[in-house]
């Protein structure tokens, strides 16, 4: 068969230091044997050399057989503006449907596989139908939770999502000059780089700011409420009331 599918994960949700990353692999329904032959699946139960290999591997397939591939890197000061209005699960919906729209032309027929990310799995799906629009109504969309341990196109775009959300991890670490860990509030070594990235006059850009572990420690620093920001990277004070 030769009827595409778009595998569809992302990496960095929970995290509080660095991007959300989603992308989709547009693949024929006749190479999803050839992700499966080299061990493309969910991207947390391999090491990260082995991620290296496989999305280097993806990348090569790629090119010569013609699948789609879509990546949107989500910048903390995105998360934080729609968090001004709306929750992760709405924005979720955007960046998957954004990376299905980079990954893939709608004039077609298909189906979408999604590693849900709303406890709803059917909810996940109808939003991104009606994301998507018109033009994709021809495309069955199946969302299930842990879809990248089910469907190996959907674990190969969590491979190649997870790679890049490293990446830029390693980035920020050298745009700083320390480590920064994992990026996740449990990390110890993330924590105490949050600390130290909530000094300055603001906290960092690549901090999420909305997220509690920042304006936790900016307030134990600064002792006044954490400012908040647009996606456009303007930064505003909350008004204190001792300054009335």
């Amino acid at each position: 068969m030769n009827r595409p599918v778009i595998g569809v994960d992302e990496a960095g949700r929970g995290p509080v230091i660095g991007p959300l990353v989603v992308c989709a692999l547009r693949v024929s329904e006749s190479d999803r044997s050839v992700l499966r032959d080299f061990g493309a699946r969910d991207s947390k139960k391999l090491s990260p050399k082995r991620r290296e290999e496989i999305a280097a591997r993806i990348r090569g397939e790629a090119k010569s057989r013609g699948w789609g591939i879509g990546i949107v890197v989500c910048e903390p000061s995105r998360i934080d503006s729609n968090s001004l209005h709306s929750d992760l699960n709405r924005l979720e919906v955007d960046l998957f449907s954004e990376a299905i729209e980079k990954s893939s032309e709608s004039t077609i027929d298909g189906t979408i596989m999604v590693d849900s990310c709303d406890v709803d799995e059917s909810r996940f799906a109808r939003r991104i139908a009606t994301r998507l629009g018109q033009g994709w109504t021809n495309w069955e969309i199946d969302s299930r939770h842990a879809m990248d341990s089910i469907d190996p196109i959907t674990g190969a775009a969590s491979i190649l999502a997870k790679v890049m959300r490293d990446a830029e991890i390693k980035r920020i670490a050298e745009d700083v000059g320390f480590a920064v860990g994992s990026g996740y509030p449990s990390d110890g070594i993330t924590r105490e780089a949050v600390r130290v990235l909530v000094s300055g006059d603001f906290p960092h850009k690549d901090l999420r700011w909305s997220w509690s572990t920042v304006s936790d420690f900016w307030l134990q620093v600064h002792g006044n409420p954490v400012p908040t920001r647009s996606e456009d990277d303007v930064a505003v004070r909350q008004t204190i009331l001792d300054d009335w």
